[in-house]
């Protein structure tokens, strides 16, 4: 389920901006560059979603024209 995983995705990047403002905030730099990872690591896993849903979609459209 793509929707599913865009939520999650969206959820873990949100933290992870969460994270790096209350580091920004604190002057914690270890917590802002961990938020900072968070949200580079939930837009790689959105990036795999988006190309396996482009897959996906590819796959469709040439099932349906047999």
């Amino acid at each position: 389920m793509a929707g599913m995983e865009d939520i999650k995705n969206a959820g873990e990047k949100l933290g992870g901006k969460a994270k790096e403002a209350a580091g920004d905030a604190s002057g914690n730099d270890h917590l802002k560059a961990e938020g900072k990872t968070d949200q580079a690591k939930a837009s790689a896993k959105q990036g795999v979603t988006d190309v396996k849903d482009a897959a996906s979609g590819v796959a469709d459209s040439l099932s349906d024209k047999k």
